[in-house]
């Protein structure tokens, strides 16, 4: 997915907020953002948003030295997370179709993307998370995807935000676990999940987890290490959640099932979707 017109004031939105968190200086903060609109000024914008973002959020690290800004916020994410995992499994147990469930809870879980939101009410969390048994959803993709995993016998799961790591277990939970690779991030940018976000979620006592080599807020191929890269061009089945890999992802060239929930205008426009749509799609381009 390219980066639109539309996606410029999201990243500028998202540099003001990190720029507040790391300093109550406006003189620092106006050199920040004066080098970040050079920066987004020379884009590419036949380049996906979180490869932009990567940009930015590179040259924010350089110009402040902080590596990782939102380290609280997900911290706080994945102990309230937590909290609610017990009752989330009780509803699990008793499921006529647990992995419809189990789905449908993780893509509720994407409503945690300080990416997006910038800030975010816990008790918006709780009311998607309620919601998510009821919402409307398209289940075609999920009668592929169970196809799929019917056969694999290599199945990547890629994650997206701390906190909504610990929704993208009970899906994990439902697939045949020695078959599983879980991916998170090399390194900290906004909420993303890294290796410490998949210990807490007690995912590195479940399956193998690696990182992808990279830092950037979804999966940007040409970023990647090797290693990831083998695991991600091997695998039987690839699952991709949030929207920063379905914008960096959509093109790829595989087949990728995409678990999301829409949560801005141009993703929307691009799935064919309303805002807030609860989204399973296979998507890439699998080659022949």
């Amino acid at each position: 997915m390219k980066t639109y017109f539309d996606c410029i004031p999201c990243l500028l939105r998202q540099t003001l907020d990190v720029t507040r968190k790391i300093t109550s200086d406006e003189v620092q903060q106006e050199q920040i953002i004066r080098a970040v609109l050079k920066e987004t000024s020379r884009a590419n914008l036949l380049e996906s948003p979180p490869m932009l973002a990567w940009r930015i959020h590179h040259l924010i690290k350089k110009l402040t030295g902080v590596q990782d800004t939102y380290q609280e916020i997900k911290e706080f994410s994945n102990k309230l997370a937590l909290k609610m995992l017990p009752e989330l499994k009780e509803k699990l147990n008793h499921a006529e179709d647990p992995l419809e469930m189990a789905v449908r809870l993780a893509i509720a879980g994407n409503i945690i993307d300080f990416g997006v939101t910038g800030d975010l009410d816990w008790r918006m969390v709780e009311e998607t998370i309620q919601g998510a048994l009821s919402a409307s959803f398209d289940t075609r993709g999920l009668d592929l995807l169970r196809k799929r995993l019917g056969t694999a016998k290599r199945i990547v799961y890629l994650t997206d935000n701390a906190g909504e790591i610990i929704f993208d277990r009970l899906v994990i939970e439902q697939l045949p676990l020695d078959a599983v690779t879980v991916v998170v991030k090399a390194a900290p940018i906004i909420n993303d999940a890294v290796m410490e976000d998949a210990k807490v979620a007690g995912l590195t006592e479940l399956v193998k987890v690696i990182d992808n080599g990279m830092d950037a807020p979804g999966t940007v191929l040409s970023l990647c290490s090797p290693e990831f890269l083998k695991f991600f061009e091997n695998a039987d089945v690839v699952i991709a959640k949030g929207q920063g890999n379905y914008e960096s992802l959509s093109d790829a060239p595989r087949e990728v099932f995409f678990l999301l929930k829409a949560k801005c205008a141009m993703v929307a426009k691009h799935l064919h979707c309303q805002v807030g749509n609860f989204i399973l799609k296979a998507g890439g381009h699998p080659q022949d």
